[in-house]
């Protein structure tokens, strides 16, 4: 009877002591995991590079659609790949670079828009072309969507379909596919440049909170609007959303940069024509001021004259500056 009593103790024992072992190799392999992710995190962290001034393309409208390709590209290929829809370590944990990506698949979203509705129709009878009818609304998917289908796979289609259209554009024995660098093209599309980067730069600069006069009719005595509204607003972004509008602004100057250096190739006519280029020169070196280095370890919300450094305001000075050279660029082409 003592026997089977200390042979039930040793086997009880040897259950503990493996229980133990494995909570141990558990314990062991989630931390190596957690550091592996932590590391990983910092490594995809790092925004893209700025890429060279493009060349210009064997035909009207190939550097603006290659530029457009490399945006798209670059979301779906840098370390790390696409990572607004992770729901995994280290991708559930960012939230800089998720929003830089959503900063960048603003200015792909409009000017996939335009490239639709104006670039490639000489009037507005005139068809759409079949590649950028299917691109368009693909890049217009949601962007947090991780799976069935997942917005990677549905972002794909739409280069697909972009490449495919770059390939109709450089083919001399077809002109279905075409590009018009027109000069009322080129401003609608700028219109709306203007539009989101003024929201942009009126967000950074609610940073720190604003008291702002209510002038949403203003200029029309006959105006109107759905429901009232007070004479004054106080504006101010959410402490917890002051770091992602900044990336978000981060991200989309980049892909403007970008953008903007290809349009000075397939414009090139007009905007020398209309005196235009030395205007454009100057937005893009404006909008290369906001991707100087952060060295900040985060974005800091100090007051406008404060001790503290106000990042958001600095990214609002560069964007308001860039986007006053737009509205002046924009009333440079519609003149005769």
């Amino acid at each position: 009877m003592p026997q089977i009593k200390q042979g039930l103790q040793n086997i009880k024992q040897d259950y503990f002591d493996g229980q133990h072992w494995l909570f141990k190799a558990v314990g062991v392999l989630l931390a190596a995991y957690l550091v592996v992710a932590m590391v990983l995190g910092f490594y995809w962290n790092n925004e893209p590079d700025l890429s060279a001034q493009p060349s210009a393309g064997t035909v009207t409208g190939a550097t603006t659609t290659q530029t457009l390709l490399h945006l798209t590209q670059t979301l779906m290929d840098k370390p790390g790949g696409y990572l607004s829809n992770d729901i995994s370590l280290p991708g559930v944990w960012m939230d800089n670079i998720p929003n830089w990506e959503y900063g960048v698949l603003i200015q792909v979203r409009d000017l996939s828009r335009a490239m639709r509705k104006d670039f490639s129709r000489s009037q507005s009878q005139s068809t759409e072309d079949k590649d950028l009818a299917i691109a368009e609304p693909q890049f217009n998917f949601d962007s947090s969507s991780w799976i069935l289908p997942s917005s990677e796979g549905e972002y794909r289609t739409g280069i697909n379909a972009l490449e495919s259209y770059l390939e109709r554009l450089a083919d001399s024995q077809q002109s279905q596919a075409q590009f018009y660098a027109r000069a009322d093209n080129l401003t609608r599309w700028l219109g709306d440049v203007e539009t989101r980067l003024g929201s942009l730069s009126q967000r950074l600069s609610a940073s720190v909170g604003q008291k702002r006069l209510n002038t949403d009719l203003a200029g029309d005595t006959a105006a109107t609007q759905s429901t009232n509204t007070a004479a004054e607003l106080e504006i101010k972004t959410p402490w917890s959303e002051i770091d992602d509008v900044f990336y978000e602004a981060r991200g989309a100057s980049w892909a403007l940069i970008q953008l903007l250096r290809a349009v000075e190739v397939d414009f090139a006519a007009v905007l020398e024509k209309k005196n235009a280029l030395v205007s454009l020169r100057q937005i893009i070196r404006e909008l290369e001021s906001t991707q100087e280095s952060v060295w900040s370890p985060m974005i800091m919300n100090g007051s406008g004259f404060g001790l503290v450094a106000n990042h958001s305001l600095v990214m609002a000075s560069y964007i308001a500056r860039a986007n006053a050279a737009i509205i002046d660029l924009r009333e440079l082409l519609t003149q005769g």
